[in-house]
């Protein structure tokens, strides 16, 4: 089996553009388009969340598809799964609207369709390559690796930053 990807994110480098929000929602439209998606009904929504934790510090949330995910065990309908990848999804089909999930999400992340009376969430952008948000990020501030790719880089920046400039 497969590492799985997940979506990361670099604090430092996010500028807190809402661009990741933008193309979320634009890649859960029936159009696919920015300007059909805003003519939608109902509007479709994003997935992913910049939050502003201090005046000048912008954070993207967004589902971190947890092992254990409180949101899949307390689902009555039976709506919550998992897809091939491993992404916690919500089967709209099957979602009753209870906002149980809602209510249970450690991130605050399971979104309400009141007009359908449904839950959404980040699904990774199921078949796409790379996720919608992630693609669009212009200063690369979401990333799309498993964990070990992603901690390997981490170790690398940090190793080279503590190391200093070379021959000094």
């Amino acid at each position: 089996m497969t590492e799985p990807r997940e979506i990361f994110v670099r604090l430092d480098r996010c500028q807190g553009c809402h661009t990741c929000e933008l193309a979320c929602a634009v890649a859960h439209s029936k159009s696919k388009s920015l300007y059909g998606a805003m003519a939608e009904q109902p509007r479709p929504r994003h997935r992913v969340y910049v939050e502003a934790v201090h005046p000048n510090t912008p954070v993207p949330v967004l589902c971190r598809h947890c092992e254990d995910a409180p949101c899949m065990h307390a689902c009555i309908a039976g709506a919550i799964g998992r897809n091939e990848e491993g992404a916690v999804i919500t089967r709209a089909d099957k979602c009753i609207g209870c906002w149980t999930c809602v209510m249970v999400c450690p991130y605050g992340v399971v979104g309400r369709q009141l007009e359908e009376h449904k839950a959404y969430r980040c699904d990774r952008c199921e078949g796409r390559e790379t996720p919608a948000c992630v693609a669009a990020c212009p200063t690369k501030a979401l990333v799309y690796r498993t964990v070990r790719d992603f901690s390997s880089d981490v170790r690398k920046t940090a190793s080279t930053a503590m190391a200093g400039p070379q021959g000094g």
